[in-house]
């Protein structure tokens, strides 16, 4: 049964996705950041991928429809939501020389897409800001969708793809939390700019402790601002990035929650030890005589991997 691959792709070029769409007739230029388009397919070798959203569709017995959901970071620049961060998560009073920095790294913190810094008249820097946009990745391909569209036809079938919740669990909170730390120390805070459904997503997993007093907790060095697409009615058909929530909570809290979650019963997991012995029970001195308990003792100074921590 022919599939409308519009219903998967939500926006190519900072447009709705149209069958016939022809981003090339444009030179790829992303109407957001006025230059040629970023993203990158390893099925495109010569061109850029233009997909700025996809359609998350509607949980199963849910009333509402699919939402859009940023796949793009750069998506995010259709608003000046640095404005919004001095706005809604600036401390005391408003910065009389707010400057940005770009891409600001440095070795054993890595790096963030922005810093606004209030920049004193002997040059010095005052009080700062650290922002960091994130997407959202997906799973699968929605490639076959992109060439539909391209060529104004419909899709045999849908593609396999979904959005990769635990990608962004797992490591941007991880980074967040260690760069949360440092914030900490140097008295500042970082501003998380994501979509509203990763927020919801990440809530929906660890329930922190958190606050909208975010220019004022003393506690706060995180904060996350959120952002829906929503109907354009200056641009009808067509979407815009919307301020949803500004929310702020310390590194401490999203660890404790992330980490520290309530065990589940003892019964329970002596109940899996019982079925894994029924599949197949092994003898320690077969697996000695297998060599695998060598091979165990290798790996066991190697630590866990970071991400494993936060399952």
């Amino acid at each position: 049964m022919p599939f409308e691959p519009e219903s998967i792709v939500g926006e190519v070029l900072g447009r709705r996705a149209a069958k016939g769409v022809d981003p090339a007739a444009a030179d790829f230029e992303c109407p957001y950041i006025q230059s040629r388009c970023p993203k990158r397919s390893t099925q495109l070798p010569s061109e850029p991928y233009p997909v700025c959203s996809l359609w998350k569709p509607a949980p199963r017995k849910s009333t509402q429809g699919p939402e859009l959901i940023f796949v793009c970071p750069k998506r995010f620049y259709a608003v000046d939501f640095l404005t919004e961060v001095i706005e809604h998560c600036w401390p005391g009073e408003k910065p009389t020389d707010p400057q940005i920095a770009r891409e600001v790294k440095m070795e054993g913190f890595g790096n963030v897409d922005f810093v606004i810094a209030d920049v004193k008249s002997d040059k010095e820097i005052d009080q700062f800001l650290s922002v960091e946009l994130q997407a959202i990745d997906i799973t699968g391909s929605v490639f076959p969708a992109y060439q539909a569209l391209r060529a104004g036809e419909d899709l045999e079938k849908k593609p396999t793809y979904g959005f990769n919740w635990d990608n962004v669990y797992k490591r941007y909170i991880t980074q967040l939390i260690r760069k949360g730390y440092f914030h900490h120390h140097w008295k500042s805070k970082i501003v998380a700019v994501i979509p509203e459904q990763v927020y919801q997503y990440i809530l929906g997993r660890a329930a922190f402790m958190k606050t909208s007093d975010v220019k004022n907790d003393p506690q706060v060095n995180i904060i996350f601002m959120t952002y829906r697409l929503e109907a354009d009615a200056d641009r009808p058909g067509e979407f815009k990035p919307v301020l949803v929530n500004v929310e702020g909570t310390s590194h401490t809290n999203l660890q404790n929650a992330i980490m520290y979650k309530d065990p589940p019963q003892r019964s329970a997991f002596t109940a899996q030890i019982k079925s894994s012995l029924v599949r197949g029970a092994v003898r320690l001195a077969d697996l000695i005589a297998a060599g695998e308990v060598s091979e165990m003792e290798d790996h066991e100074d190697e630590g866990p991997d970071p991400g494993d921590l936060i399952q």
